[in-house]
């Protein structure tokens, strides 16, 4: 990968008390995904504010889960992640261990 269009879509957020989420669509111009139990969205932002960017689909911009089938130096090579409710409110379900 070398673009960020190139990164993989956040394809679906189920996780409706974040301020990024918009009918299921994450509008963060990139995600981090981190934790040390779950694969936790760390751009998670319970607030009442609404963020992030009208048009947009938004990017998983890095991945701290050298544990995940997906990551390779840190990036995600899914084909696109799901976010939801796991045993976090918001939690890459897309996670997969090595």
């Amino acid at each position: 990968m070398s673009t960020l269009a190139e990164l993989p879509p956040v394809a679906e957020c189920s996780v409706d008390g974040c301020s990024y989420n918009e009918h299921h669509s994450c509008h963060a111009a990139a995600i981090t995904v981190g934790g040390t139990g779950d694969a936790q969205c760390a751009t998670f932002i319970p607030l009442s504010a609404k963020g992030g960017l009208d048009k947009v689909v938004s990017h998983v911009g890095a991945c701290q889960r050298q544990d995940c089938l997906h990551n390779s130096h840190l990036e995600c090579n899914a084909d696109s992640i799901r976010v939801g409710a796991g045993h976090d409110l918001a939690d890459c379900l897309t996670f997969a261990p090595r």
